[in-house]
């Protein structure tokens, strides 16, 4: 992650730290994640860019933060609409992928922490 003060407000910080922790959990040692990626741009980096911007708003919510839409959303677009052009499920799967990873992370919380939050 970048500096906290390269940001342009604390709510960026926070989306953008959710956006990559989300990213995270992809690992095979955590909810071993895979949509076929090969390279950079391909439909399955796209796919996990859009669970992870996805549980970056879940977790925003949860978090009760409203981050600013941000300008480099707008390269991300066109590869979405790929993916959603070709998969009329594409949403339903990435959405269910960004769930989990909300549940998984959520579930690292200390327990006082969790109870709180319910």
């Amino acid at each position: 992650m970048p500096p906290f003060e390269t940001f342009q407000d604390a709510e960026s910080f926070y989306a953008t730290l959710a956006h990559e922790t989300t990213h995270w959990t992809r690992h095979e040692t955590r909810l071993n994640r895979e949509f076929g990626r090969k390279r950079w741009g391909d439909e399955g980096y796209a796919a996990e860019e859009l669970v992870a911007e996805l549980g970056s708003a879940f977790l925003s919510a949860d978090l009760g933060i409203t981050p600013e839409p941000r300008g480099d959303h707008a390269s991300y677009i066109g590869n979405w609409l790929s993916v959603l052009k070709n998969d009329k499920r594409a949403i339903f799967t990435a959405a269910a992928h960004a769930e989990k990873a909300c549940g998984f992370l959520h579930a690292l919380q200390p327990e006082a922490i969790r109870e709180e939050a319910a």
